[in-house]
C-alpha cells in the first residue's frame, strides 16, 4: 500500500529531528523514517569517553534549550542521547524507528519513498541520513595481511577493549596504532595513552591543535562568519580550517602536556604485526584504530542520479540544485554551515522547511 504525504525525512537524528520540527512550524505533513531502532541517532554509538565540544545551552536544536548536565561542562554522548530522545518526545514528532528507506524514485511530479515497511508518495524529500554508517577505510598496502585486531572509530568504545591484547610491556595493555588526524584521532589516541595503553598515533600531516580556550561556541560564529562572507561576494576566510583541525578538549589537553601525543607520519604500508614506513622503519601492534572520517550515507539516493563529484549531490543551500523536490541536511558545510552540529542544524532545517512549503504551495 503507498500512502501519499507532503514530506518524507529520511533519518530521524538530530537533523532528522530539526526538520520535523520546522516542517510543524510550516503545517505540512510528514513523517520522519528511521533505520535505528531507537531515538538518539549516531549519538548512541559514539565512544564512552566522548564530550561535546560546546557547553549545553550552545548544542541545543530549535525551541528547546538542551539542560545543563549536572557537574559537566560539556555534556557526554549519553546526555544528547537522553535529550533527543525527549526532544521527539516533547513535539509528538512523526518518527517511524526500525524502518529502513531502500530508495527514493522520481514519480512524475512526486518523489516515491520505498522503505521496508511500505511506500510513500511525496512532494517532498528531505535526507538527513548523515555519515556514521559510512565509515571510510583507506586502501593501505597490506592492510588485508596484518593479523591483529582492526576497527574504525565507529567500533570503538573504550581502552579496556583492548585489555589481554599481544604481550604488554610492564605496566602496558598492549600496543595500538591510530590513525588520523582529526579531533576522533586524537581524543581517541588520548582516552588510550591516559589509560596506559602503549599508543602510535599516525597522521597525513602534523597535528595542528586549536587554541585552548577555541570551543564549539567559537567553531559556530567562525563557521558562520564564513558562509556569511561568501554569500555576500567577499573573499574566503578559511571558517574553522584557518585555525586548525583538532579541539584542545580536556582529555586531549591533559595527553598533549604529559607528552604523550607525538603525532608520526603516515606509514606505506601494514605487515603481519605492525606498520612500516617508506625508510623501512616498522612498529608492531596489536590493533588498529582507524579513525580516517566518513562519507555521506546518501545509497537511497541512487534512482535519482543526482550524484556528482566526491559522491556529492550538488546543492544550493539544502536544495539539489538538479531537483528542488529534494533536500540534503546535516551532511556538513556543502548542505548549510555547521549543519552536522546540533546548534548549526536548525536555521538550513527551517530554510529547507520553508523552502519546501513554497513549493508545495505553488
Amino acid at each position: 500500500m503507498t500512502q501519499d504525504i507532503d514530506v518524507v525525512v529520511v533519518g530521524g537524528g538530530q537533523a532528522g529531528l530539526a526538520a520535523g520540527y520546522h516542517l510543524r512550524r510550516q503545517g505540512l505533513d510528514f513523517v520522519i523514517l528511521d533505520a535505528a531502532p531507537v531515538p538518539g541517532g549516531s549519538w548512541q554509538y559514539m565512544w564512552d569517553s566522548l564530550h561535546l565540544f560546546s557547553p549545553a545551552d550552545h548544542s541545543s536544536l530549535p525551541g528547546r534549550l538542551m539542560p545543563a548536565q549536572p557537574g559537566e561542562t560539556y555534556p557526554d554522548a549519553g546526555h544528547v542521547v537522553d535529550y533527543l530522545t525527549d526532544y521527539e518526545k516533547r513535539y509528538d514528532l512523526p518518527v517511524q524507528h526500525g524502518t529502513r528507506v531502500d530508495g527514493v524514485h522520481p514519480d512524475g511530479e512526486r518523489l516515491l519513498v520505498e522503505a521496508d515497511s511500505g511506500t510513500w508518495r511525496s512532494g517532498a524529500v528531505i535526507s538527513a541520513t548523515g555519515t556514521w554508517s559510512r565509515p571510510f577505510l583507506p586502501a593501505v598496502p597490506g592492510r588485508d595481511d596484518f593479523t591483529g585486531r582492526q576497527l574504525h572509530t565507529t567500533g570503538y568504545r573504550c581502552p579496556a577493549d583492548f585489555n589481554g591484547l599481544g604481550v604488554p610491556p610492564a605496566g602496558g595493555r598492549g600496543s595500538v596504532v591510530v590513525v588520523g588526524g582529526g579531533n576522533s584521532g586524537a581524543q581517541i589516541a588520548a582516552d588510550l595513552a591516559l589509560d596506559g595503553v602503549v599508543v602510535t598515533w599516525v597522521t597525513q600531516r602534523p597535528p595542528r591543535f586549536l587554541a585552548d580556550d577555541v570551543d564549539g561556541r567559537v567553531l559556530f560564529d567562525v563557521a558562520t562568519a564564513r558562509r556569511r562572507a561568501l554569500d555576500e561576494g567577499r573573499g574566503d576566510t578559511g571558517g574553522v580550517a584557518s585555525l586548525g583541525d583538532i579541539v584542545a578538549v580536556p582529555p586531549v589537553r591533559a595527553a598533549r602536556d604529559a607528552g604523550l601525543l607525538h603525532a608520526r607520519p603516515m606509514f606505506t604500508r601494514l605487515t603481519t604485526t605492525g606498520i612500516q614506513w617508506a625508510d623501512g622503519s616498522q612498529a608492531e601492534a596489536d590493533a588498529i584504530v582507524w579513525c580516517t572520517g566518513f562519507r555521506p550515507a546518501l545509497a537511497h539516493l541512487a534512482p535519482l542520479g543526482l550524484r556528482g563529484p566526491r559522491g556529492q549531490i550538488p546543492t544550493a543551500g539544502t536544495r539539489a540544485v538538479a531537483d528542488q523536490r529534494l533536500h540534503l541536511l546535516g551532511y556538513g558545510d556543502w548542505t548549510g554551515p555547521a549543519s552536522a552540529t546540533l546548534i548549526g542544524v536548525g536555521r538550513p532545517a527551517r530554510d529547507a522547511a520553508r523552502d519546501i512549503a513554497r513549493l508545495l504551495s505553488s
